[in-house]
């Protein structure tokens, strides 16, 4: 940090990545990104008063702007963006925007809080926690939905394929695929809640899911009819690694009986390495105002529109959890820890200087210059290279998970700019009457615990 109190982001051997921002500066800019969304995406449910859903493009269609494709996913990651811009800058409309979607989200579902797809509840009640811990407090609604979703969650697993829980509804789409989607956000939530049911999901994944040579996270396998494995799906998608890396990350502090706390945190490096040398692209030059900057950290790799939008900045939100929390166990661990923050604001840095700028008219309407109506920034779904404007429909860049994907990214940048990426508090808690942490494990426990101060302004 310089005299002036301005954090420097160097080309050098220490920190792997250029530019020079203030802390206010990545704030700035993840605030930009929250404005963007509210701006084209955010709209009451059918002009239902006290709920918020964000519509799934922009510009939309007739259908779209009614809700009629139900993203039940995309919204778990909207209430997760929206926790964190609160965390950032906590103000009562904020406050509002997040009890205002979660009842969005209740009365749009309509069949209470569940869902046939199990990946789909383990995103939701993870966001839930969130916005019961840190914003709405324990009310009886989310109380109730996390009750109802974590134990949906628990009745999925069965022992076929050596244990696991189920993609969706067993009974319904007779399913005999497990995955990491599913199992790597459970795993997570059981942590977080105390759930000794949390060690036996993450261990799952480690021994089926893994590849041993690699690092690299699968993404599910398909049990036999007998209850073995019948098929391995080995495709390396980038939210698997997330939410594999959070899990662990989450034992780690949990350490629950004393002797494993240090051997989730090498399966966190391990992953973190895997990410970097495998599912990343080479580094980009950056031109912003005349400059021309570059990133030496490769960028994360886009995975197209859809789905696809949020996976990179869901990994992007373990990561810079990661590079907050492995320094507590001691040298060893800092340059894993550094390596993935580089990975956050390299691919920030990235995401923002490629963004485009423009604002929808109605809802198939031409998209506008900066000059006369901007609604903010644009992403793209590969941050390495220039997003486009929508035109009218066809290109990944209207679609919300994009956005929020990147919303995601910037509130991770934001989170270690403001931390100077140190070993401080990251996202999550520790459930009362838990043993408390010994060691290594202890300091983590309390960086993954200091939530209030790390998110404060």
């Amino acid at each position: 940090m310089s005299q002036n109190g301005q954090v420097s982001v160097r080309a050098d051997v220490q920190t792997g990545v250029t530019g020079t921002e203030q802390p206010r500066q990545w704030a700035a800019r993840a605030a930009s990104a929250e404005r963007a969304v509210l701006t084209r995406h955010m709209r009451r449910l059918w002009g239902l008063p006290g709920t918020l859903l964000g519509v799934s493009a922009a510009p939309a269609t007739p259908a779209q702007r009614w809700f009629g494709p139900w993203n039940y996913w995309w919204q778990a990651q909207l209430l997760d963006c929206l926790v964190d811009a609160h965390l950032r800058a906590p103000t009562p409309a904020r406050r509002a925007r997040v009890e205002q979607t979660v009842h969005g989200i209740r009365v749009r579902n309509a069949r209470g809080w569940h869902n046939d797809y199990c990946d789909d509840m383990a995103w939701l009640a993870l966001a839930l926690d969130r916005a019961r811990r840190h914003v709405l407090g324990r009310t009886p609604r989310t109380t109730r939905a996390l009750g109802t979703l974590s134990a949906a969650l628990y009745q999925a697993w069965t022992e076929d394929a050596g244990g696991g829980i189920w993609w969706r509804s067993r009974e319904k789409y007779r399913e005999d695929f497990k995955n990491v989607p599913a199992n790597g956000p459970a795993a997570i939530l059981f942590a977080r809640l105390r759930e000794p049911r949390a060690y036996e999901t993450a261990h799952w994944i480690e021994e089926h899911l893994v590849d041993p040579f690699t690092g690299v996270v699968w993404d599910g396998l398909h049990a036999s009819p007998h209850g073995g494995i019948r098929e391995i799906e080995t495709t390396p998608y980038t939210y698997n690694q997330g939410v594999f890396l959070g899990a662990c990350l989450e034992l780690a502090a949990w350490d629950r009986d004393g002797a494993e706390a240090e051997l989730w945190a090498d399966r966190a490096v391990r992953t973190i390495e895997a990410v970097a040398e495998r599912l990343t692209v080479p580094p980009v030059v950056l031109e912003s105002g005349g400059t021309r900057t570059y990133t030496r950290t490769n960028i994360l790799r886009g995975q197209g529109g859809g789905d696809g939008g949020l996976f990179a900045g869901i990994l992007a939100r373990y990561l810079a959890q990661a590079a907050l929390a492995l320094p507590a166990f001691g040298p060893a661990y800092e340059p894993a820890a550094r390596t993935a923050a580089e990975l956050v604001l390299g691919s920030a840095r990235a995401a923002w200087n490629h963004a485009a700028w423009g604002a929808p008219v109605g809802c198939f309407g031409a998209w506008r210059s900066a000059a006369t109506a901007s609604t903010g920034p644009v992403f793209g779904h590969d941050w390495s290279v220039p997003a486009r404007l929508p035109r009218n429909g066809g290109v990944a860049e209207r679609e919300l998970s994009v956005q929020v994907g990147a919303w995601t990214l910037l509130e991770s940048a934001a989170l270690l700019s403001r931390t100077g990426a140190g070993p401080a508090a990251a996202d999550a808690t520790r459930g009362r009457g838990a043993a408390r942490p010994r060691g290594r494990a202890a300091r983590m426990g309390r960086n993954l615990g200091r939530v209030q101060s790390l998110y404060s302004p």
